[in-house]
């Protein structure tokens, strides 16, 4: 029976060939984290191809080129599910803590507290499998790294 709803219903998503490329994925979602408070400061994207340096080990014509395509796909993205169920799916629940630290520390790169950008982190968790403990003590990090700066 599971065998005719798989073949209805296509490949199993687990084991299918994401749509996005996870890096892309992740980084629309930071994207999103920028623009959710409607300015997408210099600071932001800044911070953004800071994480993307470091995290993913690209180069800056790399960088760029990730950048690019996650803005473009975040400003035409109708909500945020394409996203979170490639990084869900494609990244490790470690990866996963990593990201919402990450968006976490775009959230703090202009210095304000948003409750527009907090709402959006506090929203995106769940939906990457991240509990509640794990997200505030991802902005717990974020926080001091912000403050050591």
């Amino acid at each position: 029976m599971f065998d005719k709803l798989k073949q209805m219903f296509g490949r199993d998503p687990v084991t299918a060939r994401p749509e996005l490329d996870p890096h892309i994925a992740a980084t629309a979602l930071l994207v999103e984290a920028a623009l959710a408070d409607g300015i997408y400061a210099d600071c932001e994207q800044d911070q953004i191809k800071e994480i993307l340096s470091a995290a993913f080990l690209l180069d800056p014509a790399a960088v760029d080129r990730v950048l690019d395509q996650a803005e473009e796909l975040a400003e035409g993205a109708i909500d945020h599910h394409r996203f979170t169920k490639v990084v869900k799916v494609c990244l490790s629940e470690q990866e996963r803590v990593a990201l919402i630290e990450q968006l976490w520390m775009v959230a703090l790169a202009d210095g304000e507290k948003s409750p527009f950008e907090d709402a959006f982190v506090r929203r995106i968790a769940p939906l990457l499998g991240i509990a509640d403990r794990e997200r505030v003590f991802a902005r717990a990090r974020a926080e001091a790294k912000v403050r050591h700066r």
